[in-house]
């Protein structure tokens, strides 16, 4: 169910003593390899799946989007409501759905629950459609009595998630489009435009100044050598990509986002809500604290982010404070600690949790408000006084020829 993250192929042995291989998606192999040792898995191999773009058909069987997921969970959730047995939901379910991967899924869920399996058990056994997440809100659910109730809590966090995602996509869609649309300008007028220019002045023998110079060696540079430039592109991505795929790289560049101003404040707001929602709601769920604290850690997104909280997850399991143990990572602000610790004494983190979440959702919300508002106008003048450089520097010389001529 996670788009855009690499998939893995996992040897693992469960606690049964059975050894099976999985596909899980996840940000990184370090964060998978301790999830899945969190949940009790003894990990033997994990192995990056190469060419993953070929398999794209195999992956659609077992894959869904995240508006069907919640569209699947809130059918799912009537039904429970209803009092209808768990396979009578399923089989109605199955009836009206289109046939797919995601109904052939389903169909072997049920098969699965009528030979004895819980409903936890039974999806855990598809984890690119199911997160670890989700099957542990499941379980819990089963274990207090209150799958319906537990399943609300999930799907209200999900919506929520869901709903900051999608201001994230579209603060991002149009400065991206800009961009693009002023590259697109420039060479043009690189490749096209500025050699019209250069075949006047050479028939006419004119000096030029030293701007129209710079720019019609740049223009004839990348005219005479664009194939080099497409080649380093060509080969530069795929290495740069292994860069950023290996720890050590992913955990550098992680921490150059952070630092960059105000989209590294923006970044770190992101990461805490999206903690703090998820640790909030597992919680809630009945999760024990660093179970919850494991699972919620990959909401962070950053791998640097996440290397600290295992430190802090270290610390709460040796009996330190939960603010305090927060409070060491470095990233967390004055205020949610605060927050954290009157939740401990008070018996409310779950709630407080929550509020913290619902703060720094505010904040993202404002900043993306900022930067939608502040990079329009920086974009639009970049772009005017990069074509305005362009247009002056082939036009000085025809202004000095002309007055040469006067």
């Amino acid at each position: 169910m996670v788009n855009g993250m690499p998939s893995f192929q996992c040897k693992i042995g469960t606690a049964d003593g059975r050894v099976v291989e999985k596909v899980y998606d996840s940000a990184s192999k370090y964060h998978l390899k301790e999830n899945l040792e969190s949940q009790g898995f003894h990990v033997f191999q994990i192995r990056r799946q190469a060419w993953s773009f070929l398999q794209k058909e195999k992956q659609k069987t077992d894959r869904i989007t995240n508006r069907r997921f919640i569209s699947f969970n809130q059918e799912l959730l009537v039904l429970l409501r209803s009092g209808l047995p768990v396979l009578q939901i399923f089989d109605t379910q199955i009836e009206q759905m289109e046939g797919g991967g995601f109904r052939a899924i389903l169909s072997e869920i049920r098969e699965e629950i009528r030979g004895g399996s819980a409903l936890s058990d039974a999806f855990a056994k598809f984890p690119r459609s199911f997160p670890p997440l989700y099957v542990a809100a499941m379980k819990a659910g089963e274990k207090t009595g209150d799958l319906p109730e537990t399943l609300s809590r999930f799907l209200e966090y999900q919506q929520r998630v869901e709903t900051i995602r999608g201001k994230v996509r579209s603060a991002s869609f149009y400065p991206l489009l800009l961009t693009i649309a002023a590259l697109l300008v420039v060479v043009f007028l690189i490749l096209y435009v500025v050699p019209q220019f250069t075949k006047i002045y050479t028939d006419a023998n004119v000096e030029l100044p030293l701007m129209t110079q710079l720019l019609i060696g740049l223009s004839e540079l990348v005219g005479h050598y664009w194939y080099l430039f497409f080649t380093a592109v060509i080969v530069g991505l795929p290495l740069f990509k292994s860069l950023i795929r290996s720890t050590r790289g992913r955990r550098s560049a992680d921490r150059f986002l952070l630092r960059i101003p105000f989209l590294g404040g923006l970044k770190v707001e992101y990461a805490l809500s999206s903690f703090n929602r998820t640790l909030g709601t597992t919680l809630a769920s009945g999760t024990p604290l660093v179970t919850a604290m494991q699972m919620s850690r990959g909401t962070l997104n950053n791998l640097y982010l996440e290397q600290e909280m295992t430190q802090a997850i270290r610390r709460v399991e040796e009996g330190t404070a939960l603010s305090d143990s927060l409070g060491r990572t470095g990233f967390f602000p004055p205020l949610s600690l605060r927050m954290v610790n009157v939740g401990e004494t008070s018996g409310s983190l779950t709630d407080m949790l929550n509020n913290i979440a619902d703060y720094y959702e505010a904040e993202v919300e404002r900043r993306l408000t900022r930067l939608t508002t502040m990079i329009e106008p920086i974009l639009m003048m970049t772009m005017g006084l990069l074509i305005a450089f362009i247009i002056v520097a082939m036009y000085v010389p025809i202004f000095q020829l002309a007055g040469t001529v006067g």
